[in-house]
């Protein structure tokens, strides 16, 4: 019979830290946090035992100072592990929001590193002797990315929209096409930008097809800009009819109006030789007309999170002039990432530095051969019998960016049994480091072409550990199922021998 246990009998927090057993946690993590971490596992412990859910026994085992201090240490390690974690990327999905969009290049990182540690000269002027700008670091680059346009940067795209509509449109008219009014990650919609801009939406056209005449219909002394939005992660195809930049352009002209678009994915090079048809450089928008062009930094640019609005100097000077500009800018880490993605655009060398156009350019073959060497470990490692090898696939760009853009690929397939492909899955993605790859009819799929190339052998381990646990998981099934069996049949055959 169970004994009830009694609250009443939990020990001192202040007997307890001075006890041996929390010498140790206390010199790794601290008396104060040591100490609440005690009392709000006492107070857990309390509240079982006075809902009936811990008996005296168990209670007096969880109680002592070495499982207390145990648990404590457990908490605090949890608590103070560094966040967010570092995982592989096997997904094939190269600029993954969730897994925060492109990866820097490793000059790009080792400028982070050093703006980190140190003082900077961010808003100094080091020749005059006098307070500078922060943009002053980007202006020279940005120069000759695009020769004869002002720009500002900020630290996200949706900011380079508001900040635009909120400087050159607020109290007035922008005019949309309704096939461009979407939502973006996280609920973000273009209709909420523009109205807590103070701008006022101006629909036209329908969700299908939206013609220049009806932007023209549009157009009263009210009107502020013409607003063209990249339609992000998903495109109308069929019975459509979309106005080009071009068209739009004119008619802005005709008016005395500027036209904006929101670019999005921020490509700065021409990316049709890798199969991705559906993006334009922002240079060629610009050249087509548009008055600004905004987008971010941390897509197909490559660079870390932030948004750039580009274009018309006399606009850009009137974003700049905009009191939100101050509070959505750039701060040093972000300007000495940037700083160095764009002189990989400046140098030419952006191919070959920059990680997220390096992956949406390594051929199929080349991704092939490591995930055959990748599957070949893992057959010496785990020995298993399961269906696994290489197929062909496709990789996506992701991010939101061209929607309807595939990149051939090569991904290590390894068949599911009966669902277990599920657990094969959360196997990877919990352990570490964390592997995150994708389910697909009844196969888990790695696609390397996100994985960088020195990620190869830890993929292979994670994935021959997920094996080897799986295996020594159903022999432990097997031998509870044996052991049943083995009772079943004893139970039967004394019940016999008493009959």
């Amino acid at each position: 019979m169970q004994t009830r246990a009694a609250p009443r009998k939990l020990p001192a927090v202040g007997k307890l830290l001075q006890g041996n057993a929390f010498r140790g946690p206390i010199r790794e993590f601290g008396r104060g946090l040591v100490a609440a971490l005690l009392r709000e596992r006492l107070g857990a412990l309390r509240e079982q035992a006075r809902a009936g859910k811990l008996e005296a026994r168990a209670l007096a085992r969880a109680t002592t100072a070495t499982a207390l201090a145990a648990e404590v240490r457990r908490a605090a390690g949890l608590l103070l592990a560094p966040a967010p974690h570092a995982v592989i990327n096997a997904s094939g999905v190269v600029v993954h929001t969730n897994l925060g969009r492109s990866p820097l290049s490793e000059r790009a990182a080792a400028r982070v590193a050093e703006a980190a540690t140190r003082y900077m000269d961010l808003e100094y002027d080091l020749e005059g002797g006098r307070r500078g700008s922060r943009l002053a670091h980007l202006e020279p680059l940005m120069a000759r990315v695009f020769p004869g346009h002002g720009f500002v940067a900020v630290n996200n795209n949706a900011a380079a929209i508001m900040l635009t509509l909120r400087a050159l449109a607020r109290g007035r008219e922008v005019i949309v096409s309704r096939g461009e009014l979407v939502e973006i990650g996280g609920s973000f919609r273009i209709p909420d930008i523009l109205a807590a801009s103070g701008a006022r939406l101006v629909e036209v056209g329908t969700t299908n097809r939206t013609r220049i005449a009806d932007y023209a219909a549009a157009i009263t002394r009210r009107t502020a800009l013409l607003l063209k939005v990249h339609t992000s992660n998903f495109r109308i195809v069929g019975f459509t009819e979309d106005t080009s930049v071009a068209e739009l352009s004119g008619l802005a002209r005709e008016h005395g109006l500027p036209l904006v678009v929101d670019w999005g994915s921020g490509d700065l090079v021409d990316l049709r030789p890798l199969e991705i048809h559906d993006e334009r450089p922002v240079q060629q928008i610009l050249e087509d007309g548009a008055g600004l062009v905004t987008f971010s930094g941390d897509k197909l640019l490559g660079g870390p999170q932030a948004g750039f609005a580009v274009g018309d100097p006399g606009l850009i000077a009137r974003l700049r002039r905009d009191p939100l500009a101050r509070i959505v800018r750039l701060d040093r880490l972000l300007i000495a990432a940037l700083h160095e993605t764009l002189a990989a655009y400046v140098r030419g060398s952006e191919l070959e530095e920059v990680p997220t156009l390096r992956m949406l350019a390594a051929p199929a073959r080349e991704i092939g051969s490591r995930a055959e060497r990748v599957l070949r470990a893992v057959r010496r490692a785990a020995g298993t019998r399961r269906t696994m090898r290489v197929v062909d696939g496709i990789s996506r760009s992701g991010g939101g960016s061209s929607p309807v853009g595939e990149r051939p690929t090569r991904l290590l397939a390894v068949d599911g049994r009966d669902g277990d492909e599920l657990r094969l899955e959360r196997e990877l993605r919990r352990g570490s480091p964390p592997v995150v790859a994708r389910l697909h009819e009844g196969r888990l799929l790695l696609d390397l072409r996100t994985v960088f190339p020195d990620q190869d052998a830890e993929v292979a381990e994670r994935l021959s550990r997920a094996l080897l646990d799986e295996r020594a998981e159903a022999r432990k099934e097997g031998k509870k199922e044996r052991k049943k069996a083995t009772t079943k049949k004893t139970k039967k055959r004394k019940k016999k021998k008493r009959g």
